[in-house]
């Protein structure tokens, strides 16, 4: 067939894409920006489209020529002005309903588990609205609406991976909330199924796991997979305190926590997965097999760095911190600047010295804790430079201080670690 496939750059688009490729199918993806490795991929074309702006039917008319079948997997997750759910969940899938009816194009449409009457947050509305514009039309279409979907690469797999592996986890309701989730393999083989499967109307259907259970026993579940034999301990957070700490998850860059998942998951999310299974011709994978054997260590891998970087940024940034805080208000300024001297900066400098560093540290450590951009391994490649240039001049100067019991230099060679540790995984998010 030839297919239009929206977000074939996005976690469940991408893996789409490779499984109808192996298919035989031909592909058009319309992407924000087609990169290097999408020229060279046979039997796929990648047409720059700003999703976002395609809000009438004659934006997708060029694109569904020739076309059979259109599959729209893009989504967003947060609310905002240039990226919103207005514009992503509303205006531009509903113009491309418009014109694959005028054209003849069956539909497959994502939408998500809880899109329905009952739907309380604003990112469920905005996907039940574009369910109801589709569901309008005279068309043979499917509206798939997965529960929460567990595969390598997801962001919300990754968030699971984290919280599976803590030994002790404060969870809102002591995590006994309902949830359904789906192996993202199963995902694709749905869509597949649903493929050679046209229907004669649109068509609803849930992808979920084949029972329900509490996020605590998922998170047990993923636990057992990554190979942690020790069990997990769950304290209930009160909810006053789970509202309070999703409306701060809300101001984190990259926080999937907020008053709109928090709400998702009171609410529940579960269905009857025999649809599903039928499409698939055997029951969905369970949650106890959602971790690939040969993947275990690298996801474990995973997961525990990225537990441990955010704990690894907040402790070299409140070493800057102190340092500055002591430099100015601690330690006595005439042994401060006495020390400045003997490492042979001149008396009539060395104030200048002293307070200029400790402003440095104090800017050091401010951007530690807010430096949230791609280009962060230039924060990090900074203060190794800084360390390796203290270490240098105090080395020459006041060698003795290698010899003191408390180790004050020998102390810059984990924190040199820590650095480059960051370094690498800035450089990693970075390629990513």
């Amino acid at each position: 067939m030839k297919i239009l496939l929206t977000g074939a750059h996005g976690f469940i688009g991408s893996r789409l894409l490779a499984a109808l490729l192996d298919a035989g199918h031909e592909l058009v993806c319309p992407v924000r920006a087609v990169t290097p490795r999408d020229l060279g991929m046979r039997g796929a074309r990648f047409v720059p489209a700003d999703f976002r702006r395609m809000d009438r039917s004659a934006d997708w008319a060029p694109l569904l020529d020739g076309m059979q079948a259109a599959i729209n997997t893009v989504g967003v997750f947060h609310d905002s002005a240039d990226n919103g759910y207005a514009a992503v969940h509303g205006a531009a899938p509903v113009a491309l309903f418009n014109a694959a009816c005028q054209r003849g194009v069956r539909v497959i449409h994502f939408s998500a588990l809880g899109a329905d009457a009952g739907a309380a947050s604003e990112f469920h509305r905005s996907k039940r609205a574009a369910d109801d514009a589709l569901r309008a039309l005279d068309m043979p279409a499917h509206i798939v609406q997965p529960s929460l979907v567990y595969g390598p690469g997801g962001a919300s797999a990754a968030l699971f991976d984290r919280l599976a592996l803590w030994p002790l986890l404060p969870l809102p309701g002591g995590g006994r909330q309902q949830i359904q989730p789906v192996h993202v393999q199963d995902v694709v083989a749905g869509v597949s199924a649903l493929l050679a499967s046209p229907p004669d109307r649109v068509v609803t259907i849930a992808f979920c796991g084949p029972q329900a259970l509490s996020l605590r026993d998922y998170l047990a579940a993923l636990r057992r997979g990554l190979g942690v034999d020790a069990r997990q301990r769950v304290i209930a957070l009160p909810g006053g305190l789970a509202r309070a700490a999703a409306r701060i998850g809300r101001h984190l860059p990259g926080s999937l926590f907020n008053p709109e998942s928090l709400s998702m998951l009171e609410r529940g999310n579960t269905a009857d997965p025999s649809a599903f299974s039928a499409a698939l011709g055997r029951a969905p994978r369970p949650p106890q097999d959602f971790v690939d054997a040969d993947l275990r260590q690298a996801l474990w891998s995973r997961a525990a760095l990225d537990n441990m970087l955010p704990l690894l940024r907040l402790s070299l940034a409140a070493v800057w911190l102190w340092t500055a805080a002591v430099s100015i208000f601690g330690y006595p300024v005439r042994d401060s600047l006495a020390l400045l001297e003997r490492a042979g900066v001149p008396a009539a400098l060395a104030p200048a010295a002293l307070y200029g560093a400790a402003a440095l540290d104090l800017v050091l450590g401010l951007l530690t804790l807010a430096w949230r951009r791609v280009d962060a391994v230039l924060l990090w490649r900074a203060q190794i430079g800084l360390i390796l240039a203290y270490t240098a001049i105090i080395s020459w100067r006041l060698p003795e201080q290698w010899l003191h019991p408390f180790g004050p230099i020998s102390k810059n060679l984990p924190m040199l670690a820590v650095l480059a540790l960051l370094a690498l995984a800035a450089r990693s998010k970075a390629r990513r």
